[in-house]
């Protein structure tokens, strides 16, 4: 039997709202107020959310397990394997000693620790987002601060805020193609308008970086290099997603910018060289990091073979993310699972879609073309180029698994979590909350991306969401629908540092495990704070001439 959504069982949405949002208040006061370890955090917010979906939203009991368990599995693949293969990796590096050896050639570029974040988390972290997302970046850039000698808490924290403004167009354009595919947009009047959104925020972001790193003070000293950094992404993610299309925006905007940087800094050096690896402010926090010591000078060879792992890793990825690499690789085995009980039994109703709408339940095991499948690859490859031996890679990979157990079991709880929120219609409607600020709704309309990602961990998940109702009330409001739609995503990305399996992913890269709350604790304040900014510019361009010339009808 169908069952159909109820986004307001209480006839009043004030209470609705206040039930709908208590599994993520339980799993976030868990984690950020109570110091509760993450897997316990995360089954307490699913514990809370079954209770919710089925005496208050009327969701039966058996659909509400049956989508928790959906999301666990995805938990597991792709995300779970990202992490765990990316840190295999890293291990493999720490192990043969290669890891200290990148370390060095990067204090040979600088050993200025905020030109090492804006050449690590914002340059090259941009690289991954657009060639794989889902993690990977933070994952990545978190690994090799952490390895540079940044201090835990600054590798998670800084890799969380530096992976916004490229998310959008992350994964070769996946969240944007999404979007126009599922509701109907043009898609390149939608990325179009996305990239005369995000670019503005590319420049700031690299200043927000640096100042949450070292202060304001610290941030001037740089400031001509953070200028460099953030001009030199801005400028190609707006030519590129105006006049090319989403694929490749992140990919090219990223290289620009490193070897901007790079060249910069052959020219320029700022007059201190800082060499702190603890937050301002933070000295005490994060763990124990690396002292800071004058980089080892090594040969060329050596160079090399330290970031060939690397380059692999770089290589596979970029070529994994490829379409047609991908439906090859589907091709091969790709099966697929409908969830019985569950595929085609939801229906959404108005006034989230026009007329009522049956959602899918199918688990495709795209083990194959899955991100984590071509890091694992190029981790057995840059084993064996590393002098590895399979024996000694297996017993490496055994130790991973062990080593990042509880923070799978995390990622697995989260996303059963976000996955029964979202059958259950009580991300909708929290949504709906949202919707019904009437010419506020520019502001508030973006804040509901950034609760989408929050929620779901995807700015895909969130445009998947939440696209069609910012058209449906854009159309309402008398609004450019494209603007919203955009609006939806570029506010998606600023959540994407408070989403609980991202935080998770950070704590596992710097092996900084049970400290997710203070992640949590650290970084949304930034997360907020940056989402209210882009409402605010969303709402210029919906209202205030000239901003309203850059709205793409």
């Amino acid at each position: 039997m169908v069952w159909q959504q109820v986004y307001n069982p209480f006839g009043n949405m004030i209470v609705s709202t206040a039930l709908a949002a208590i599994p993520v208040v339980v799993m976030l006061v868990c984690l950020g107020l109570l110091h509760v370890k993450a897997h316990y955090a995360a089954g307490l917010g699913l514990l809370s959310a079954v209770v919710i979906a089925v005496f208050a939203f009327g969701m039966p009991a058996d659909m509400a397990g049956k989508a928790a368990f959906l999301g666990g599995i995805t938990g597991l693949l792709p995300i779970g394997w990202i992490v765990l293969n990316i840190i295999f990796l890293q291990q493999l590096t720490q192990q043969n000693g290669s890891f200290q050896i990148l370390q060095d050639s990067i204090a040979g570029i600088t050993e200025d620790r905020r030109l090492q974040l804006l050449l690590i988390a914002f340059a090259f972290g941009a690289f991954f987002e657009g060639a794989a997302g889902f993690g990977t970046p933070v994952a990545v850039t978190a690994a090799i601060l952490i390895g540079l000698g940044f201090s835990p808490l600054a590798a998670s924290g800084l890799s969380l805020i530096a992976n916004t403004a490229p998310v959008a167009f992350g994964a070769l354009g996946t969240p944007v193609i999404t979007l126009a595919k599922v509701h109907g947009y043009d898609l390149m009047a939608v990325t179009a308008m996305i990239g005369r959104q995000l670019p503005f925020f590319s420049l700031l972001v690299p200043f927000w970086l640096i100042w949450a790193f070292a202060g304001r003070k610290g941030m001037m000293e740089v400031w001509p290099a953070i200028l460099v950094t953030g001009v030199s992404f801005a400028i190609p993610q707006f030519l590129v997603s105006n006049y090319i299309g989403p694929e490749l925006v992140d990919i090219i905007a990223a290289i620009v910018s490193m070897a901007c940087l790079i060249a910069f800094l052959r020219v320029w050096k700022p007059k201190k060289v800082w060499t702190s690896v603890s937050l301002k402010g933070h000295e005490a926090d994060g763990g124990e990091a690396a002292a800071a010591v004058a980089p080892t000078k090594h040969s060329t060879a050596a160079v090399i073979r330290a970031w060939t792992p690397w380059l692999i890793l770089t290589v596979f990825v970029f070529i994994w993310g490829l379409p047609a690499v991908k439906t090859w690789l589907n091709g091969i085995f790709a099966p697929s699972f409908p969830i019985d009980g569950l595929h085609n039994m939801v229906e959404k109703v108005a006034p989230v879609v026009p007329k009522p709408t049956k959602e899918g339940a199918v688990y495709q095991l795209l083990l194959l073309s899955a991100t984590g499948t071509g890091i694992l690859a190029s981790a057995i490859v840059g084993g064996l180029v590393m002098k590895y031996n399979p024996i000694q890679l297996v017993a490496a990979y055994g130790r991973t698994l062990w080593l990042v157990k509880f923070s799978l079991l995390t990622i697995v709880l989260m996303l059963a979590l976000g996955t029964l929120t979202r059958y259950s219609g009580l991300d909708t409607t929290l949504g709906l909350a949202f919707a019904n600020t009437g010419v506020l709704y520019p502001f508030f309309g973006t804040l509901m991306g950034w609760l989408g990602v929050a929620l779901t961990g995807s700015d895909t998940a969130s445009n998947v969401l939440f696209g069609g109702m910012q058209k449906v009330a854009a159309d309402q409001l008398g609004l450019s629908p494209n603007l919203m739609g955009a609006a939806n995503s570029s506010g998606g990305v600023m959540g994407k540092m408070i989403d609980a399996q991202s935080i998770v992913v950070a704590s596992t890269a710097t092996r900084w495990f049970n400290h997710e709350g203070e992640i949590l604790r650290y970084v949304f304040f930034h997360s907020i704070a940056l989402a209210c900014l882009v409402g605010l510019y969303v709402t210029l361009q919906a209202y205030v001439w000239p901003f309203t010339l850059m709205v793409v009808k």
